[in-house]
């Protein structure tokens, strides 16, 4: 019970971290989480080319929820609460990331009127 408890701690640090020191500069955190819905379904009509990425960010989140881990914490103690905070650290960098390049890419769509040339 301890080791779950420690390993969800460091995995909220980690997550932390990554959030606060990522965020600077660039667009909020608020902005970034409601841009999420919009990216996924802009991704699944075959607008926003971010179908990899987000399936790695998938895999990653399904990684760090699951009870089966690759590297267990009871047995490998350190190495196992370390390879879960590599997955959120690299988590947290990805949406931050990605979110930022949607936002970008939302940004410069906004700005092209749809239409089609006329001779």
């Amino acid at each position: 019970m301890a080791t779950k408890t420690l390993r969800r701690t460091a995995a909220f640090r980690a997550l932390f971290r990554a959030l606060t020191a990522g965020s600077r500069g660039g667009p909020s955190l608020g902005r970034r989480i409601a841009a999420l819905p919009r990216m996924i379904a802009a991704t699944a009509r075959g607008e926003y080319d971010g179908g990899l990425r987000l399936a790695l960010m998938t895999a990653a989140t399904a990684y760090v929820l699951s009870p089966v881990d690759l590297l267990p914490e009871l047995t490998l103690l350190l190495f196992g609460l370390a390879d879960d905070a590599v997955m959120v650290t690299w988590l947290a960098g990805a949406v931050l990331a990605e979110t930022e390049r949607f936002l970008a890419w939302e940004a410069q769509r906004a700005s092209v009127i749809p239409g089609r040339v006329v001779h």
